[in-house]
C-alpha cells in the first residue's frame, strides 16, 4: 500500500475471527431442529449470505410451521454468539497486524455481512474494540455482499474515498463487493490454497508472519 491509501477495511468472519465453522455448526443445529435437511452443498451456498437471507433460503426449501423467520434468525445468532464466547476462534496475529496499521496512521474499518449485534462480541473476544474507527453491518443495507453497499457505507463513515481504501477479504463474494466499490483488495487465505483470489491485488497467507512493508 502506498501513501494514497488512507484506510484498511476488514471483513469479519474468516478474517479477524475464525467463526465460519461456528456459523456452520449453528446453522446445522438450529435448522435441523426445524426439520430442515442441511447439506454441505447447500451450506456452501449460504456461507456468504446475511443471516436473514440464510433463514429465507432454508425456509423456501423446507418450510416450517409455527415459528417466524425472524425468531429463527435470532436463534441462529444467539447460538453463534454462545460459540464465539466459548470457542478458541481468534485469527493468529490479526490484532497485532491492525496495531501496526494504526501506528502508520491508517483508519481502520469493519464491513461484515453478519448481524450488527455480533460485532461487539467478536471485537471484545479479540480485545480490539478500540482499534476500529468504525464498524458496519450489511443488516442495515438493502443487499449484502457481493453488493458494494457495505463497503461504500464504511468508506463514507471513515471519510475516505473508496479508491483510497484497502479491503481485506477471505471470500470471492467479499472481494467482488470491494472491487465493485473501487477498492484495492487483499485476499486473506489463512493457509487455504483453495480460495479463489484471482481478482485480488495482494495476498496474505498469515497475519502473524507477514511483513507489512511487503505491501509498499
Amino acid at each position: 500500500m502506498d501513501i494514497t491509501h488512507k484506510a484498511v477495511i476488514f471483513d469479519m468472519d474468516g478474517v479477524i475471527i475464525d467463526s465460519e465453522k461456528l456459523w456452520k455448526q449453528a446453522e446445522k443445529e438450529i435448522f435441523s431442529s426445524l426439520g430442515v435437511t442441511v447439506t454441505d452443498e447447500h451450506s456452501e451456498v449460504t456461507k456468504s449470505m446475511t443471516t436473514s437471507a440464510v433463514t429465507r433460503f432454508w425456509f423456501d426449501k423446507f418450510p416450517w410451521q409455527n415459528i417466524s423467520l425472524d425468531t429463527v434468525e435470532q436463534m441462529v445468532i444467539s447460538r453463534v454468539t454462545q460459540l464465539i464466547d466459548t470457542e478458541d476462534c481468534e485469527i493468529n496475529g490479526v490484532k497485532e497486524f491492525i496495531e501496526k496499521l494504526k501506528a502508520r496512521n491508517y483508519k481502520i474499518g469493519l464491513a461484515t455481512n453478519s448481524p450488527n449485534n455480533i460485532i461487539p462480541i467478536v471485537l471484545q473476544k479479540l480485545d480490539a474494540l478500540l482499534l476500529f474507527d468504525t464498524v458496519s453491518s450489511a443488516e442495515f443495507e438493502l443487499n449484502g455482499k457481493p453488493d458494494p453497499a457495505i463497503y461504500l457505507t464504511t468508506a463514507a463513515k471513515l471519510n475516505v474515498p473508496a479508491f483510497n481504501c484497502v479491503a481485506i477479504e477471505d471470500s470471492y463474494s467479499g472481494m467482488l463487493a470491494a472491487k465493485k466499490a473501487g477498492m484495492t483488495v487483499i485476499a486473506f487465505t489463512n493457509g487455504n490454497t483453495e480460495i479463489n483470489f484471482d481478482i485480488a491485488d495482494f495476498k496474505i497467507d498469515r497475519f502473524d508472519d507477514f511483513d507489512i512493508d511487503g505491501l509498499n
